[in-house]
């Protein structure tokens, strides 16, 4: 899947990322909303079901709000570096469902899917936190194998440049490549061409169904999260730093315990996600932060920073996945032992109010 590319192209990228490098506070801007300005419903019932995720452990067992999935001989959960979540929210007495992210492997992803019951004709909308193809890259397949049995017409909400064209530039040593890497696109019009989704482009907080909020553009506060300065998108015919203005994650509210917030990766900072979502509600407690938080590889300082501010925040659970990467894991586990749940693959994660 990763192209690289010629020298003209990289040069021209290098000096892009360079840039960044140099601005050092570039992601300070982003979008700004008003405190509360989201009557954001209540839900009685959440249910988050990790479809997919870097890790599975079949040995793991049940542990507070969250429900493993536990193998019998001839299956297997397939886990792989891509996130794809199946949603239900219960308001009013009355189940919701959508899925938010794809995955990466149609073989493995759809597998899950069949072993965790999730029954895409219930399916109410779809949605994609950002352009990445481990987000994204099952997206027409699943679109494809299940057109006779998901709505015609479901919602399809994206955020800005979703369907742009992305890159990674490597550095020599680490990786077996290195230099500018294609990350490659989603296509809009394959998707459209389809004839089964209806593409909901979002800037501001937007119900995906009852009960579930997309964040819109995540407002950034923090003056440490500032994102990956090897990570660039075209943009006309430049190559430029991914700043991510456009990615969503999604915020609940649980009805007497606070907000749940579920994010993909978090390029926009873990922190500012929650303290968005917050702020757009106007709800300070949180019970629940999940998710990608994109801190691998990240300084230790930058890693130690992110655990003071959510201990601030105090969520009741807090839930590292995808991105977040082993050292940062392990430092939620180790200084947020009391609300720490590792995730695996095939994971339900159930809040009742």
């Amino acid at each position: 899947m990763f192209k690289e590319m010629n020298r003209r192209e990289f040069l021209k990228t290098s000096a892009a990322t360079s840039a960044v490098l140099m601005a050092g506070n570039l992601l300070k801007g982003g979008a700004t909303v008003t405190y509360g300005s989201v009557k954001i419903s209540e839900v009685e019932k959440l249910v988050v079901t990790v479809i997919t995720d870097n890790y599975y452990d079949c040995l793991r067992p049940n542990y507070k709000v969250a429900k493993r999935y536990f193998i019998i001989p001839g299956t297997s959960i397939h886990s792989e570096h891509g996130l794809a979540y199946s949603i239900e929210t219960v308001v009013n007495g009355k189940s919701n469902f959508f899925m938010f992210d794809f995955g990466l492997d149609f073989n493995g992803v759809s597998r899950n899917m069949e072993l965790l019951d999730v029954d895409v004709r219930k399916l109410e909308a779809l949605g994609i936190s950002h352009g990445h193809f481990d987000h994204w890259g099952n997206l027409t397949a699943i679109l494809k194998h299940n057109r006779a049995k998901i709505r015609k017409g479901i919602p399809l909400y994206v955020g800005d440049e979703t369907f742009s064209q992305r890159f990674a530039k490597l550095p020599e040593g680490p990786f077996e490549v290195s230099g500018l890497i294609d990350l490659e696109q989603l296509r809009r019009d394959e998707i459209e061409s389809l004839g089964t989704v209806k593409i909901m482009e979002v800037k501001d907080p937007t119900p995906i169904v009852p009960g579930a909020y997309l964040t819109g553009n995540i407002e950034r506060v923090t003056d440490y999260e500032k994102g990956s300065p090897i990570l660039l998108i075209k943009r006309g015919d430049k190559i430029e730093p991914d700043l991510f203005m456009g990615e969503q994650s999604l915020v609940f509210h649980l009805k007497g315990k606070g907000l749940v917030v579920v994010s993909s990766c978090a390029h926009a900072g873990i922190v500012n996600t929650v303290k968005h979502a917050q702020k757009m509600t106007g709800i300070e407690k949180v019970h629940a932060v999940i998710g990608g938080f994109h801190l691998t590889g990240a300084r230790p300082e930058i890693i130690q920073r992110t655990i003071t501010d959510m201990k601030a925040i105090a969520p009741e659970y807090i839930v590292p996945m995808h991105c977040t990467g082993f050292e940062a894991v392990t430092a939620f586990q180790r200084e947020m032992p009391a609300q720490f749940i590792i995730n695996t693959a095939g994971t339900r994660y159930i809040f009742t109010a």
